[in-house]
């Protein structure tokens, strides 16, 4: 199936864009050659088919939202999970202390760095393999903390935040990883394409009506999925998820480390 995602924002938007007008403009020259002048029928479906282009729009876009908001919440939790994580490492006795503290260190530099960029599907599986890297050398100091004394309580709580830390990296790939359908996406551009082609011909039928508002309503139609695209995307448009919460935790555990 065609995959929007292997095209950049601003070409899907202009390709759109000339699309949209292309079908009013071919809409328009069949209005025109057409004999019979009655447009009640073809006003009543070009109102029809734009009442449900809105309805898709208010929906598509509110999935969008939702799951950038789902994504924006899975950065805080994480970053929540690792600042807590890294509060209980203190408490640890050392060496264990200082190394859990400079793998802490080493894992928010990792979670920021795909972030600060727009990163291929290659370049996020290598910084999850990493960050997977991480958890078990973590995991590891926990055990080698249990098996020294199981009845320790910093060790007990630190055991308790790493798991919500290694459980909230799931959560936040899931967020990552939950878009809105293509065909969704498709099925947009889709209807606009078939809504301006009857507003194209309605014109055409009666030669009295501008086309001004057809252009006016791709622009605007165009420029709504762009934005619903651009809030799908997470790291490869120009609304982002802000990492201030990542970065705060890393500040954070840089101070400890001093």
């Amino acid at each position: 199936m065609f995959d929007l995602d292997n095209y950049s924002l601003l070409t899907i938007f202009l390709v759109g864009l000339a699309v949209v007008l292309g079908a009013s403009e071919i809409g328009r020259w069949l209005g025109g050659r057409t004999e019979d002048r009655g447009s009640s029928n073809v006003s009543t479906l070009e109102s029809a088919v734009f009442g449900l282009l809105a309805l898709m729009l208010g929906f598509t876009f509110a999935m969008a939202l939702s799951r950038f908001e789902a994504r924006r919440d899975a950065v805080l939790n994480e970053a929540n999970a690792i600042g807590t994580t890294a509060l209980r490492a203190r408490l640890l006795p050392e060496p264990e202390r200082k190394e859990v503290l400079q793998l802490l260190k080493q894992y928010v530099k990792i979670r920021l760095e795909i972030t600060q960029r727009p990163v291929s599907r290659t370049e996020l599986m290598t910084a999850i393999s990493q960050s997977n890297a991480l958890q078990e050398s973590l995991w590891q100091q926990a055990a080698t903390l249990a098996a020294k004394n199981n009845g320790m309580v910093p060790t007990g709580l630190f055991i308790q935040t790493l798991n919500d830390m290694i459980d909230n990296q799931g959560k936040r790939l899931a967020a990552l990883r939950n878009r809105v359908p293509n065909i969704v996406l498709l099925a947009l551009f889709g209807i606009a394409i078939v809504g301006s082609g009857f507003a194209g011909y309605a014109n055409g039928l009666d030669l009295r009506r501008t086309q001004v508002p057809v252009f006016i309503m791709a622009v605007l139609v165009s420029g709504v999925i762009f934005l619903i695209l651009d809030l799908d995307r997470p790291g490869g448009g120009f609304i982002a998820v802000s990492q201030q919460p990542m970065i705060d935790t890393a500040a954070s555990i840089d101070a400890f480390s001093n």
